[in-house]
């Protein structure tokens, strides 16, 4: 029992170790970067991490279960997309385009609540909605209360914050999926407990990734209407990096460890 607890607690810290990795941050921080609400952060990494346990348990089950071999050039073409999307969210910011979509498909309550929101309880439930004075609907009825954390949290996510973390979660799990699976096979021989094991360590890197992009937005979230010039640096900052580490790895996968030579030299990493 005690071996078991450690292995659990060693995969769960593993696993938010894993998520301060310099490729994730990158990524995260240019998401959040212009994010002002902490708890909307957290929950980008909630998702970030959601895609990356996705794949993860996917790709590290067949490796484990099915003794799947990934060939170097896949698995270095999975690392080079890494390298890409970086670039890509790197640009995306630069250019304004980010900042844009995620205006564009914010729920339309939310930018109402950043005007005008009173709070009103129903029974033990305390909420608040966005509204202004004149004769309107309620906007749901008294029985359709959600919980309030989903509606605190997720009602204040649009369906682009949502899929964009998921995405690159999900990209970033394709890249470290044969490593994460390879290292526990050799340390777990039983299918079961290294499957098992994959899912405590994604949720550790869960855990990491929504306690890390909550910190990058707190700067934002306490300073931004004092500092909005300094904010917006920083994030240009954060798309500058993004752009030149995605670049970095792209050379090396491309190549240093020859992609796009005959022979490709790979070690999961």
């Amino acid at each position: 029992m005690a071996t078991l607890f450690a292995i659990t607690l060693l995969g769960f810290v593993l696993g938010m170790r894993h998520a301060t990795d310099p490729d994730h941050v990158i990524a995260v921080t240019t998401i959040v970067a212009r994010q002002r609400s902490v708890r909307t952060a957290a929950s980008i990494g909630v998702f970030w991490g959601i895609g990356h346990t996705l794949t993860i348990l996917l790709v590290g089950a067949a490796i484990i279960l099915f003794k799947v071999v990934i060939p170097p050039r896949l698995g270095l073409t999975l690392e080079l997309a890494v390298g890409l999307m970086l670039i890509l969210l790197g640009a995306l910011n630069l250019t304004g385009v980010m900042q844009w979509a995620t205006d564009r498909w914010t729920p339309p309550h939310v930018h109402a609540a950043r005007r005008h929101t009173h709070a009103h309880a129903h029974g033990d439930y305390v909420h608040s909605h966005a509204h202004g004075h004149e004769p309107a609907p309620h906007g749901h009825a008294e029985s359709a209360t959600p919980q309030a954390w989903l509606d605190s949290v997720f009602g204040r996510i649009g369906l682009y914050q949502m899929l964009r973390p998921l995405v690159v979660g999900i990209v970033h799990g394709l890249a470290g999926s044969a490593a994460v699976a390879l290292l526990v096979l050799t340390t777990i021989h039983n299918p079961a407990w290294a499957i098992a094991y994959l899912l405590v360590f994604g949720a550790g890197t869960i855990a990491g990734m929504m306690l890390i992009t909550a910190a990058i937005a707190v700067p934002a979230a306490y300073t931004g209407r004092r500092f909005t010039r300094l904010n917006g640096v920083l994030a240009a900052a954060s798309g500058v990096i993004s752009l030149v580490f995605g670049c970095l790895i792209a050379y090396r996968i491309g190549i240093v460890d020859g992609l796009f030579t005959p022979h490709p030299r790979w070690t999961p990493r």
